[in-house]
């Protein structure tokens, strides 16, 4: 099997903690060249020195704020300009905060439509001129279970989630023949902080500790335990593999089996 990423560039995003950052991690392993993207520089400093360059890789940063499409496309452009060869693009955003859809304000909804699709779609614009060049290319969303089975009390990250999975499909239809492969990675409840966020969001609405809530949820996956980040970083870095070029436009749930539909 042919997972060796040596000689290809990575960009990676949100990838200071949790999966983004444990996604880095494993593509470094497999020898490519990884760029960090994230908006907190000593943290990215930080992340940098941790990955693995014994295959001689070179690892950077980029400093962006995916809030602030305008901190993202300036930050992008000029280190294109730089380095312009990009055959690995992981999108990774934090989600919104919870609640019920009824009562999401519009401004959340275009908050999170550009945080994710339209940052998605733009640097997608951005590396797939390099993508076709090189005859070799994987964009590769990380965004939610939602998108197959959504998920109570998360109404505006269900249905923006849902939005770049049909992005994704789109795109992977288009890109196709120049060798260029499009997929999601949709991580079930995962050990980063975004669960801890869930975790206490549901505590305080059911009047219930912390543990009782992640008992409960635990007890609804087949696995019977969170995923770690790690797991969700192979199918990551599998997808940006050699051996994954047969695999397109599909959502891959790495969630214990939790996920009920097909």
């Amino acid at each position: 099997m042919n997972l060796d990423l040596t000689g290809k560039t990575a960009l990676v995003c949100g990838s200071t903690q949790g999966i983004g950052l444990a996604a880095a991690v494993e593509l470094a392993l497999l020898g490519a060249n990884v760029t960090l993207v994230a908006r907190n520089e000593e943290k990215l400093r930080e992340a940098v020195e941790d990955l693995d360059t014994s295959l001689g890789q070179l690892h950077r940063y980029v400093v962006a704020d995916f809030a602030d499409h305008e901190s993202v496309k300036s930050a992008i452009e000029n280190y294109l300009r730089l380095c312009p060869e990009v055959h690995i693009l992981v999108n990774n955003t934090g989600g919104p905060s919870g609640g019920p859809i009824i009562e999401a304000t519009s401004d959340q909804f275009l908050k999170t439509f550009q945080m994710h699709v339209i940052n998605n779609q733009f640097l997608a614009q951005a590396v797939v001129p390099s993508m076709k060049k090189e005859g070799f290319g994987r964009i590769i969303n990380i965004i939610s279970t939602s998108v197959k089975q959504p998920i109570i009390g998360l109404g505006v990250s269900n249905t923006i989630r849902g939005a770049v999975a049909s992005w994704a499909k789109t795109l992977s239809l288009e890109l196709g023949q120049y060798g260029i492969t499009v997929n999601n990675v949709l991580p079930g409840y995962t050990e980063t902080a975004r669960l801890d966020a869930v975790l206490e969001m549901r505590s305080k609405n059911q009047g219930k500790t912390r543990e009782q809530v992640a008992e409960e949820l635990k007890a609804s996956i087949p696995i019977r335990r969170f995923s770690e980040a790690k797991e969700v970083a192979a199918a990551v870095a599998f997808l940006a593999s050699p051996a994954a070029g047969s695999i397109s436009g599909v959502s891959l749930a790495v969630d214990g089996g939790r996920t009920e539909s097909l």
